[in-house]
């Protein structure tokens, strides 16, 4: 069977939506950040400010394609890792992708007090949060089915995606 791919901006409720269906669907969850900060031996943070986005982004790449080779799994990605082609192509060979969207608001109310979001680390992370919502919107859109996360509970997006997964597959 598929993978099922979740991608979307950060706060967006991958890694709680992902606990969700993988229960409810009796699948693995990967998270490709946990398995990132293993290989590295470090978190994501730490490897932010000690080699620059640009080496994540390269070591993300990696991780995404060794991760798609799985089967019947769910994989939650990181935030920007919609903005390589490569990435998508290797996520959509073996699975479904579904871009969870969510608000700036509803974002900042979810990511506001956690320090591990290095792209946060600003004076004004709601502005910060709009400026990259706005760069990244046509990378989602492109991604995959657009499932919106704003006033819904994780179990409600779990099963809307657990349907459309079962119609898909």
């Amino acid at each position: 069977m598929k993978n099922i791919v979740l991608t979307g901006f950060m706060g967006a409720g991958k890694t709680t939506i992902g606990k969700a269906l993988a229960k409810m669907l009796q699948m693995k969850l990967v998270d490709v950040d946990e398995e990132i900060e293993i290989s590295q031996k470090m978190t994501i943070n730490d490897i932010f400010r000690i080699y620059g986005e640009p080496y994540f982004r390269d070591i993300e790449t990696a991780m995404i394609k060794k991760l798609s080779q799985n089967k019947n799994c769910i994989i939650s990605t990181g935030g920007g890792a919609v903005l390589r082609d490569e990435n998508m192509e290797a996520l959509r060979e073996n699975g479904i992708v579904f871009c969870l969207d969510a608000s700036a608001e509803t974002i900042l109310e979810r990511t506001g007090n956690n320090q591990d979001r290095p792209l946060l680390k600003v004076d004004n992370p709601k502005e910060k949060i709009e400026e990259l919502l706005a760069y990244r919107r046509p990378f989602y859109e492109k991604a995959g089915v657009m499932i919106s996360t704003d006033g819904k509970t994780p179990l409600q997006i779990a099963e809307e995606i657990g349907e459309l997964y079962k119609c898909r597959k």
